[in-house]
């Protein structure tokens, strides 16, 4: 090793600071000394400009001269831009690279260019690595998705609704624990069945999607109580908390229970409670009634080809799925989920928590997310369906790596592409610690 630590000998303000650089980029960060060259050229490129001077109100430029008049600043001001530009210079060739993989598995399944398409955002450490839409927001004027569009979510939904009712317990004014008949006493076998139960999916209750009379009121306009009086009297399909099965109508009943509790519309309460504080100004409860910046249209696809997506009134679905988002405005969401910027820790825990049935066994739901595992690693996820409309997000918190994938066709599923790309960066990451 020919450089030293500066310690003040003969050299120059410059020479000085690229010891100094370079000893800390090699032994402290571990850059290579291919990059640390690289590095350097970038600098030689970067140092002379043109810097303002607020003493003299003069332009005057960065040179050999300058760097040796004030040396001590100097040497602190050439070492703070040489840093800056490690952090600036990311690995051009690994993240193409990575890049053209993203982009491999997802034209897999949305092959048609031209056809309705899909948005991906790839996230890690909070910050997006991978934002591309592919194939059209509107088919009939031509218009191409981009990465601004407004989907709906579907059931992705349930995590607001999960998140809402948590932060109502925070702030002391429910208890997960507490029975159905507490906020509905007119429900059947309410006072057998928790909240709790509703969120996990476990309380037993009929899922109006699968009743036969749901067409009779798909596009009416229906309260949360006319939705709830809809399903109600359904024979129970098995006791709460003996097993678990999907269940739309329990995230119905729970939207319902945040009504009646804050004596504010669902679609009020997630906009000041979450929307608001996560910055997601992109996100809302869905219409077909009101314009929309950038709104994706749906679409599904028949044997014949494309058909706009079927129309269905947005207050069947509730609070299970009514829901609008960005790719954005999700990563945001993630991002304050997080940050604790919503929960605090210790409540946000019982979202992410596996929870058991009456005789022990495990399931992998929380509230309003899947716990699984991509390749062995612990991970958070939940998709949507809705006409016309499919979305995945799937985070994994070791590797803060967070991807959502929003389709406007239900001919082009982001679900297994969600943790295919996922499982990817995980592949990438372990290629990296091994250089």
């Amino acid at each position: 090793m020919n450089e030293r630590m500066p310690d003040g000998g003969n050299t120059n303000d410059k020479e000085e600071a690229i010891i100094f650089f370079k000893f800390v980029m090699r032994h402290t960060l571990s850059i290579s000394d291919a990059k640390i060259v690289v590095i350097m050229q970038t600098l030689m490129q970067t140092v002379r400009t043109d810097l303002y001077n607020p003493v003299g109100a003069a332009m005057i430029t960065l040179s050999q001269n300058l760097l040796l008049k004030t040396r001590m600043i100097q040497t602190m001001r050439t070492f703070l831009l040489l840093l800056l530009l490690v952090g600036a210079m990311p690995d051009q060739a690994t993240a193409q690279k990575l890049s053209s993989k993203i982009d491999s598995l997802i034209t897999t399944v949305v092959k048609d260019s031209n056809g309705p398409g899909a948005v991906f955002l790839v996230a890690k450490n909070g910050q997006p690595v991978y934002h591309k839409a592919f194939g059209k927001a509107n088919l009939e004027l031509g218009v191409p998705l981009s990465t601004r569009q407004v989907f709906q979510i579907g059931s992705m939904t349930k995590q607001f609704t999960a998140i809402g009712i948590l932060l109502l317990e925070e702030q002391g004014k429910l208890s997960v624990n507490d029975a159905v008949s507490k906020y509905v006493p007119d429900y059947p076998a309410g006072n057998r069945i928790t909240l709790h139960h509703l969120l996990t999916h476990t309380s037993g209750i009929k899922d109006f999607t699968k009743m036969k009379t749901l067409n009779e009121i798909a596009q009416k306009e229906m309260t949360p109580k006319m939705m709830v009086d809809f399903f109600k009297n359904e024979p129970v399909e098995f006791a709460p908390g003996e097993k678990f099965e999907y269940n739309n109508s329990s995230y119905v009943l729970l939207g319902y229970i945040i009504e009646l509790v804050t004596g504010e519309s669902y679609e009020a309460f997630i906009q000041k409670s979450i929307f608001q504080k996560a910055g997601m100004q992109q996100s809302r409860y869905a219409t077909d009634r009101q314009v929309i910046l950038n709104r994706a249209d749906g679409y599904q696809k028949k044997e014949s080809g494309y058909v706009n997506k079927t129309i269905i009134s947005y207050s069947v679905p509730f609070s299970s799925g009514s829901l609008m988002s960005t790719t954005t405005d999700l990563l945001k969401w993630q991002n304050a989920l997080n940050q604790q910027v919503l929960l605090k820790k210790e409540e946000l825990q019982k979202a992410f928590t596996k929870y058991k049935l009456n005789d022990g066994t495990e399931i992998t739901y929380g509230y309003g997310w899947h716990i699984k595992d991509v390749n062995g690693v612990p991970s958070r996820e939940h998709g949507g369906s809705i006409f016309g409309f499919k979305s995945m997000g799937v985070y994994i918190p070791e590797e803060d790596i967070y991807v959502v994938g929003l389709s406007n066709c239900d001919c082009n599923s982001p679900t297994q592409l969600a943790r295919d790309i996922a499982a990817l960066l995980l592949q990438e990451g372990r290629k990296k610690e091994k250089q």
